[in-house]
């Protein structure tokens, strides 16, 4: 009855909030609460116009996922080529804000002058508006969050939408130079994923929940090197790390540290030769920009990216502790377990997630160096076991034709042929 109640009760709820917020932590809780409010009311009359001009114009209102890096370049990308390819209604006018704080200002100021948005520079009364829209009945016709996953494969073919102008494409190269890199010496950008940026960012957030997606740096050290004495320049990405990078070779920059900027984050990773990643947000920032990605540490095999032809992928094994064995492919697809999201779920049916070797890192960068210099040999067994993997994808993703999937690492693959059983 209790659960009915508040169901059919949002004001009633909306106003508990701040009461109980204000006995908790202060008059400063019940100011801030008291500018919501006042918002709230001035929004009103918006929120009815809105409602009267819906047989001429739909109009709705959004949150751009500014605070995540990898949502805020990758939810609205999906949104624009959702838009691009017609599947919105035409009669539709979408207003966004920024959800605050804002993770890199370099992508913000590249939304706001794409012309494809229209983002309210009001970010406090917008919020609000859409926030009295939600409350109301039929308010979610009004309403737009654009998705995390591009389910069409639509980003693999368009166009980027974010780009530079000339002057920053100048400062991008003025700034390569500071670090080094002169007459267009290629680099390769790695990263690996922490708790550092959430843990600083929100400090009052648990986030232990996520720690089923971090890898350590010091693993992908030896492909560091090994791509360095292939000529390479290499630059550790990240805004906040945990721990430093330590190598004595030159070539192997530690970026994160030393002399990061909003501006490099996305330029570095618009003009590398190719990233290596994991599932960290910054890896949006080189599938935007149409740059190869080299996969390590993928887990959740369910939600498999799609982007560039040329993107390869090895994913953390999953150990089932209780039978002293790994999971295979087909037993991770064809459950739940390949879309698990929280560390928890993993610890409750007593699941380890095991990182990639340093030798697995290191060949899957060769492979993705060499196949990039056109230098690669495969093998009918590489295609075979390849072939194998892909037919294990087919229940489990939407528009599977359509959508551009990464291959498996030849070497992966080659030492872990049982995964395919």
């Amino acid at each position: 009855m209790n659960q009915l109640k508040r169901k059919s009760n949002p004001f009633i709820n909306f106003l508990r909030r701040p009461i109980r917020e204000t006995c908790q932590k202060g008059l400063s809780v019940l100011f801030r609460k008291c500018r919501t409010l006042l918002l709230i009311v001035l929004a009103i009359p918006v929120v009815v116009l809105v409602r009267a001009l819906q047989p001429l114009v739909l109009i709705r209102f959004g949150r751009l996922e500014s605070r995540r890096i990898g949502h805020f370049i990758e939810n609205t990308e999906i949104y624009l080529s959702e838009r691009d390819g017609g599947m919105h209604d035409h009669r539709t006018f979408d207003i966004f804000y920024h959800y605050l704080p804002i993770s890199n200002y370099q992508v913000k100021k590249m939304w706001e002058r794409t012309g494809r948005l229209c983002i309210s520079p009001f970010t406090a009364f917008t919020q609000a508006i859409d926030r009295f829209n939600r409350l109301l009945p039929g308010g979610q016709r009004h309403t737009i969050s654009p998705s995390a996953r591009d389910v069409y494969g639509l980003r693999a073919h368009t166009k980027p939408y974010l780009s530079f102008t000339p002057e920053e494409e100048r400062l991008g190269r003025r700034e390569l130079q500071k670090l080094g890199i002169f007459d267009g010496a290629p680099f390769v950008c790695f990263h690996a994923r922490d708790s550092a940026y959430l843990d600083t960012t929100y400090l009052n957030y648990r986030w232990r929940y996520q720690d089923f997606r971090d890898s350590s740096i010091h693993n992908y050290i030896s492909a560091a090197e090994e791509l360095a004495h292939r000529g390479y320049f290499m630059f550790r990405m990240g805004t906040v790390v945990k721990k430093a990078l330590h190598s004595n070779n030159p070539r192997i920059i530690d970026y994160a540290t030393n002399a990061r900027t909003d501006f490099l984050d996305i330029y570095l990773s618009a003009k590398c030769r190719f990233f290596i990643c994991d599932t960290a947000g910054i890896s949006s920032a080189p599938t935007a920009f149409k740059r190869p990605i080299a996969w390590v540490n993928y887990i959740r095999l369910g939600y498999i990216p799609s982007g560039v032809v040329k993107n390869l992928l090895i994913p953390k094994k999953l150990w089932l502790c209780k039978e002293h064995r790994f999971l295979t492919f087909r037993e991770i697809l064809d459950s739940d377990i390949g879309r698990f999201n929280k560390a928890e779920e993993y610890e409750q049916v007593g699941i380890e997630p095991v990182e990639n070797t340093p030798e697995e890192i290191v060949a899957l960068a060769v492979e993705m160096d060499e196949r990039l210099k056109g230098k690669w040999q495969t093998t009918e067994e590489d295609e075979e076991l390849q072939r194998r993997f892909y037919a294990l994808l087919n229940p489990c993703n939407l528009n599977l034709k359509q959508i551009v999937i990464p291959r498996i690492g030849a070497e992966f693959l080659r030492q872990n042929p049982g995964f395919l059983e």
